[in-house]
């Protein structure tokens, strides 16, 4: 197999190496034949066309164009024109697959099914990669900046997936890039002829001084055991990381939530600050189940975490430190023995696909049993995945207090701690004055803390005009808190994070909880939680009683039995959903959440997905957020690439056509001759020595051996040019020279080795004599417009006078 060949083949490798990393995110994987078949076509063409031979901007323009007909042919057929060919039909349709693909990704949760949109965005963004990578490693024998493209493949796939299998997908991808670098180097060194390699080591064998046939050159094995050596490094430091202790990695968050051993720290933001896009799933998806010994379940949320830190654009998660998780949980912060607590047992069992590092428990957890490395994090009493560690088909127990205070013990609490006031009590500066005011204006007459906290809650639950819709837009900002007081729609997020912002502003700690409501009973006793029942709601600091749940978002969960007039105690049971057992084992049979199932509403009025079940924390989506525009950010990023490389690139073809010109006749001798000396005044201007072209080619050779720094063979090398281009140029019988392309490889590499890495760095990838391609493009146009002057009619000449 050719030089070529061998490169083509790496690159479609490479590609899907890299591609394998998309795998977890769909199911099933057929979409990746699809690409794989599709990546194949793409270097077919490519090699057909390199093969013919034409210029390298047509053979992309050919395998783009093949791109487009495979795209069109297997998404768009009945659109196009004899069924193959694009048509404004075909992009219309590209445009509703696109839009749908966006749609799909924020209904489903990962894995989500191949719907045609999602399957258009993967495949039509990994073909696009394998031009890429094919245009740049075979085409343009670039293989080192082939790279950039595999990476924002794997990086887009690795981002989305949640690490999950990271080192496998790494493995794979690196192993495809490392494998298209060694096709490389093998074929740059296979041009040199058979490589020497000292006498023969295997005794008997006559010491040719050759490699044996077979057997790889010494600076090929030398370049993978390099290679190999640097891709174990690359896996084995980040492993061994995270288990220094002391400097500056004794503190180091693993970010996302993710806790280090040894008491580090974790570091989150807001896991619900965009649910819209996930808000409108055709069906519920169970995410958990369980069993409990409680008298009944409608206290029983099922909480993941606590934001305590509102910066004025989210509420997000502070960071803390973690610790192991003890036998016993010590006791809430704040709860006194004057309240009457119950201690439950309740059995939860994760589905296999729902997966995050925060763990779902009822609130307070005093003991949890569960395998796997989880962390403790005090203050918001929540359980962190290390190292990876995720709720991923968790089985556990949760020992946990249902804590029972009375309207009485709420309302005479003593003043919180100063500590615990000043920071959780803490607003940004520039918040509209309107929340405190209308926070002032609804607890107007209230005598304490509580009767306030109770007022806010019916204001948004029952009084004020509020109405729940998961269709306004989302945010939670101070911009979008201000829209929702004066609009009074929306959803959890803006009910418990408007509730929480104005409890702060009348001097209430206070802070956001995410996580379930209790769910939907089951036939068996158990009960199931699906995404649907994700949900947000305040929690309120009351010195004695400590963090208590509040619910202001109508039509969503239940009241506390503590904030209801007269209302029954927890203790007793609740006729309309069976009092369970923890023995039996969990159901995962999916259901609809029960708020669903009292009226016939749409899924979107009630659905909502489990922060970090599909969703990463970031402000503009979920955990798929960045998979809605997967296929026009791989089209835009690849896009960016070609430009940002266009000068390398458009340099790197006009060095190989000038200095690989062929031809025998005097004429061609002739424009070789000159072409080569052309090759050698941009490579100066380049590095910094701009042409003069008022030289004679005598003077500019001495000009460029005295500002270039030349001496010995380069030297020579360049007056040994200008000599054959005066010959060329002048003589009555032109004689050009010999071996003109190997002085301008002698000259460059002579010019290049007194400036700085710099300097060689901006004039291979911002080469100044790239604007050579303006000027062309330029003349070219002049000459069209000036030959489309000259053939228009004229229509100033006198006519025919015109008779009455």
């Amino acid at each position: 197999m050719s030089g070529r060949g061998r490169l083509a083949l790496c690159a479609f490798a490479a590609t899907l190496m890299a591609a394998g990393a998309l795998v977890p995110l769909v199911r099933p994987a057929t979409w990746l034949l699809h690409a794989a078949i599709m990546v194949a076509l793409v270097s077919g063409v490519g090699a057909l066309a390199r093969r013919a031979p034409l210029a390298r901007s047509l053979t992309v323009a050919l395998q783009a164009a093949a791109v487009l007909l495979m795209l069109t042919v297997v998404f768009a057929s009945d659109r196009a024109l004899l069924g193959f060919l694009p048509s404004p039909g075909v992009f219309q349709e590209f445009g509703r697959l696109l839009t749908a693909g966006g749609e799909d990704v924020g209904r489903y949760a990962i894995p989500a099914p191949a719907t045609d949109g999602i399957r258009l965005m993967l495949v039509g963004g990994v073909v696009v990669i394998g031009l890429a990578v094919d245009a740049l490693a075979v085409t343009f024998r670039s293989a080192a900046p082939a790279g950039l493209p595999l990476l924002a493949l794997y990086s887009v796939a690795a981002g989305l997936s949640g690490g999950e299998g990271g080192w496998l997908w790494f493995l794979l991808a690196a192993s495809g890039y490392l494998l298209l670098l060694l096709a490389e180097g093998r074929d740059r060194l296979s041009q040199w002829g058979r490589v020497f390699g000292g006498a023969s080591r295997a005794q008997g064998r006559f010491a040719a001084g050759l490699e044996a046939a077979g057997r790889a050159p010494a600076p090929v094995r030398t370049g993978r055991r390099i290679g190999v050596v640097a891709l174990g490094i690359a896996l084995a430091v980040p492993a061994a990381l995270p288990t220094l202790d002391g400097g500056l990695l004794a503190n180091a968050g693993s970010g996302n939530g993710s806790g280090l051993g040894g008491g580090g720290t974790i570091s989150a933001v807001n896991p619900l600050v965009s649910l819209q896009d996930n808000l409108n799933q055709p069906t519920d998806r169970e995410a958990l189940s369980y069993k409990t010994n409680a008298p009944n379940t409608q206290n029983m949320y099922l909480r993941i975490m606590a934001l305590d830190r509102f910066d004025g654009t989210a509420w997000k998660f502070s960071q803390r430190k973690v610790e192991d998780v003890p036998d016993r949980l010590p006791d809430p912060p704040g709860l006194s023995r004057a309240v009457s607590t119950r201690e439950i047992t309740t059995t939860i069992s994760a589905a296999g696909w729902y997966q995050q590092n925060y763990l779902p428990m009822p609130y307070p957890a005093s003991r949890v049993k569960i395998d796997g490395d989880w962390r403790f994090e005090p203050e918001g009493r929540t359980l962190v995945g290390d190292r990876g560690q995720s709720t991923r088909g968790a089985q556990y127990q949760v020992s946990s207090l249902m804590v029972n205070p009375t309207a009485e013990q709420l309302a005479s609490a003593p003043e919180a701690p100063r500590a615990l006031r000043r920071e959780y009590t803490e607003v940004p500066s520039f918040l509209p004055t309107v929340v405190r005011t209308t926070a002032l204006e609804v607890t107007e007459g209230a005598a304490n803390d509580y009767e306030r906290a109770v007022r806010l809650q019916d204001w948004f639950a029952l009084d004020g005009g509020f109405t729940y819709d998961t269709q306004v837009d989302s945010g939670t900002g101070v911009t979008a808190i201000t829209r929702f007081l004066k609009n009074r729609e929306g959803f959890c997020v803006h009910f418990s994070f408007t509730m929480a912002a104005m409890a702060r502003t009348l001097g209430i700690p206070a802070r956001v909880a995410v996580g379930f409501t209790p769910g939907s009973p089951q036939s068996d006793g158990s009960m199931s939680v699906g995404l649907r029942d994700a949900h947000a709601w305040p929690e309120l600091y009351f010195e004695g009683v400590g963090w208590t749940r509040f619910e202001p978002t109508p039509s969503r969960g239940t009241a506390p039995d503590y904030t209801r007039p007269d209302a029954p105690t927890s203790d007793e049971s609740d006729p309309s959903r069976p009092e369970a057992s923890a023995s039996a084992a969990p159901s995962v049979a999916p259901s609809a959440s029960e708020s669903c199932q009292a009226q016939p509403t749409p899924a979107a009025e009630c659905a909502t997905i489990a922060p970090g079940a599909a969703a990463p924390p970031t402000d503009s989506g979920g955990l798929w957020g960045g998979l809605l525009v997967i296929g026009r950010a791989v089209v835009l990023l690849a896009g960016l690439i070609t430009l940002t490389l266009l000068p390398l690139l458009l340099r790197t073809d006009a060095r190989a056509r000038r200095l690989g010109s062929r031809g025998r006749t005097e004429a061609d001798a002739r424009a070789r001759t000159l072409a080569v000396w052309q090759e050698i005044t941009d490579t100066a201007w380049d590095l910094g020595i701009p042409p003069d072209d008022a030289q004679t080619p005598r003077r500019t050779a001495a000009r460029l051996v005295r500002l270039g720094k030349l001496d010995g063979p380069a030297a020579e090398a360049v007056h040994r040019v200008a000599g054959s281009v005066e010959q060329v140029l002048y003589a009555r019988e032109p004689r050009p020279g010999t071996g003109l392309a190997e002085d301008a490889r002698l000259i460059r590499a002579g010019l290049r080795a007194p400036v700085s890495r710099w300097t060689r760095l901006r004039a291979l990838l911002v080469p100044r004599s790239s604007v050579r391609v303006v000027w062309a493009a330029a003349a070219r146009w002049r000459a069209v417009t000036a030959r489309w002057g000259r053939r228009r009619p004229r229509t100033d000449t006198p006519g025919p006078a015109l008779t009455r």
